[in-house]
C-alpha cells in the first residue's frame, strides 16, 4: 500500500490579527507548515498534497522548493470539504494520512503506529487522545465492546456524549478507494452548516468496518494553534522538549527554559549552554563546547573545546578546536579559524581565514582576509577591504605582528615575520622578517593657546 500525505492548510487564521497566513507563522524559527511538511517526507510518502486558501500564494512561495502538490480551495466550508478538493491527487491503492497545518508537532513515530493500523478489513484509523477537560473537542462515542461508533462534535453532542473524556484529534489514516466514497455522501446537515470530515467515522462502520485507533506519545504532538497566546504556548512546550532532548545527550543547560532553539543542533558530551542563548538554523557543537550567556549563534560549527564568552554573536562559521571567542564578538558568515584561535571583545570579522594560534584580541575588523599562524594583530587594527564598489583581499602570513590602530588598505599583503608599527596606514606589500611603519611627525607648538569661548 502506497502512501499519501494530505496536510490541510487553507484556513485564514483570523483569531491570529496578522498578515501572514496562519500556517505561516514560526514555531522554532520555521513556519508551522514547515514542521508539517518536514514529518510528511520522513515518513517517505508517495505524495505530499496541500490544501491551501487563504494566503495561498504565499503559502505556495514560501515552499517552493517542497516536493509538494498544492490544491486550492477557494471557498472553506469544513474540513470534510476541504479533503473532497484534493480527492482526485489521493491514489485508491494508497493509505490517506490527514494532516493540519496549523497541528505542527506531529511525529512520524505516532503516525507510523496510526498507519499500521490501517488494513484491509480496517480501512479507517483515528488518533484520539484522553483529556480532563475535552470542552471544545469532537467526543469518541463507543459501543459497549469499546469499539468506535461515530465522532460527535460538541456543538451536535448530548449531555452524555459531552461528557465523554476520549477526544478526536483530527488526524487519521484512511484508505484511498473508501474516503472518496464516504467524501461523496458527506452532507452539510449539523449546527455548523459544515461537510464534517468526521462523519466518515459512521459511515465507516455503517459499511461493516471496525475502526481502529491509535494514540500519540505526548499531547503536544497533537496541539493545535488558533492565535498568538497558543502560539506562544506551544513554542514554550516545543522549546522545553528541544533542550530536554539536549540534556539527555548530555549538554548541561544552566536553565532549560532561557534557550532558544530556532532550528537544529547536534551536540556532543559536556557542552554548557548559559542562560539566553538563541540557536538559530543548523548548529554543530562538538565535546566540552561552553557557550556564554546571551549569545546568539547560527549556522555554526564548534570544534572541541571551544569557549564563546557572553554577548557574541556567530553566523555561517567553521570554528577549530579550542578557539576561544569574544566577550561580545561578532563573526560574520565566511568566517573559518583554525585550532587555539583567539578573537577577542568587540572584534568584528566577516570572510576570512586564521591559521593556528593566531589571535586578534580588541576592538579590530578583520574582512576579507587570509591570515597564518601564530599571529598577533593589535587592538584597533581595520583591514580597509572595500573601496565603494568591490571587496579587496588581504593577505598575512605566519607570525606577523601588527601593532594598534593600524589600516591595511587592500589589496595589501603583509609577508611572513613581518613587524607593523603601532598607528601605521600600510598601502604597499610588507616584507618578511622587517619592521615597517608609516607616521606623520609629530610636532609640538609651543606657546600656543587654546580658544577661549566668547562671552
Amino acid at each position: 500500500m502506497s502512501l499519501n500525505v494530505l496536510i490541510l492548510a487553507a484556513g485564514k487564521g483570523t483569531r491570529m490579527n496578522s498578515k501572514l497566513p496562519k500556517v505561516l507563522q514560526p514555531l522554532g524559527g520555521r513556519p508551522l507548515l514547515a514542521h508539517v511538511i518536514n514529518t510528511a517526507q520522513a515518513l517517505q510518502a508517495d505524495k505530499v498534497i496541500g490544501v491551501i486558501g487563504h494566503g495561498a500564494d504565499a503559502v505556495k512561495q514560501a515552499f517552493a522548493d517542497s516536493a509538494v502538490d498544492w490544491v486550492l480551495q477557494t471557498e472553506q466550508l469544513g474540513t470534510g470539504h476541504a479533503v473532497s478538493v484534493a480527492a482526485d491527487h489521493l491514489d485508491d491503492d494508497a493509505c490517506v494520512v490527514i494532516l493540519y497545518g496549523d497541528v505542527p508537532l506531529i511525529s512520524d513515530a505516532t503516525l507510523q503506529d496510526l498507519i499500521a493500523q490501517v488494513k484491509t478489513t480496517h480501512p479507517l484509523a483515528l488518533l484520539t487522545l484522553i483529556m480532563h477537560d475535552s470542552t471544545g473537542y469532537g467526543r469518541i462515542v463507543r459501543d459497549s465492546h469499546f469499539k468506535v461508533q461515530a465522532i460527535v462534535e460538541e456543538k451536535d453532542a448530548t449531555p452524555e456524549q459531552r461528557q465523554i473524556k476520549e477526544v478526536n484529534t483530527g488526524i487519521m489514516a484512511v484508505r484511498g478507494l473508501e474516503l472518496k466514497k464516504w467524501l461523496s455522501q458527506l452532507d452539510n446537515n449539523n449546527a455548523q452548516r459544515e461537510y464534517y470530515l468526521t462523519d466518515i467515522i459512521a459511515m465507516c462502520v455503517a459499511d461493516g468496518f471496525e475502526v481502529n485507533s491509535a494514540q500519540p506519545a505526548n499531547a503536544i504532538e497533537v496541539l493545535g494553534v488558533n492565535d498568538k497566546v497558543q502560539l506562544q504556548a506551544l513554542e514554550r512546550e516545543y522549546q522545553l522538549a528541544q533542550a530536554t532532548a539536549l540534556m539527555r545527550q548530555g549538554v548541561t543547560l544552566a536553565d532549560a527554559s532561557r534557550l532558544e532553539i530556532r532550528g537544529h543542533v547536534t551536540a556532543g558530551k559536556d557542552v554548557f549552554i548559559d542562560v539566553n542563548v538563541v540557536l538559530e538554523g543548523n548548529n554543530q557543537l562538538a565535546e566540552d563546547v561552553t557557550i556564554g550567556a546571551n549569545c546568539h549563534l547560527k549556522n555554526v560549527i564548534l570544534g572541541q573545546g571551544v569557549k564563546v564568552q557572553p554577548f557574541s554573536h556567530l553566523e555561517d562559521c567553521v570554528i577549530d578546536a579550542d578557539c576561544v571567542i569574544g566577550p561580545y564578538a561578532r563573526l560574520r558568515p565566511g568566517t573559518e579559524l583554525a585550532e587555539g584561535v583567539r578573537i577577542g571583545n568587540f572584534v568584528e570579522t566577516k570572510k576570512v581565514r586564521i591559521g593556528k594560534g593566531s589571535k586578534v584580541n580588541h576592538l579590530s575588523y578583520i574582512g576579507d582576509t587570509l591570515m597564518g599562524e601564530g599571529c598577533n594583530i593589535g587592538a584597533g587594527t581595520i583591514t580597509c577591504n572595500y573601496d565603494g564598489v568591490n571587496k579587496h583581499l588581504t593577505e598575512i602570513g605566519n607570525n606577523v605582528f601588527v601593532g594598534s590602530d593600524t589600516q591595511l588598505i587592500a589589496p595589501v599583503k603583509v609577508n611572513d615575520g613581518a613587524t607593523i608599527g603601532a598607528g601605521s596606514t600600510i598601502t604597499k606589500e610588507v616584507p618578511a622578517e622587517e619592521l615597517t611603519l608609516s607616521r606623520s611627525k609629530q610636532l609640538t607648538i609651543k606657546g600656543w593657546h587654546k580658544p577661549v569661548k566668547k562671552g
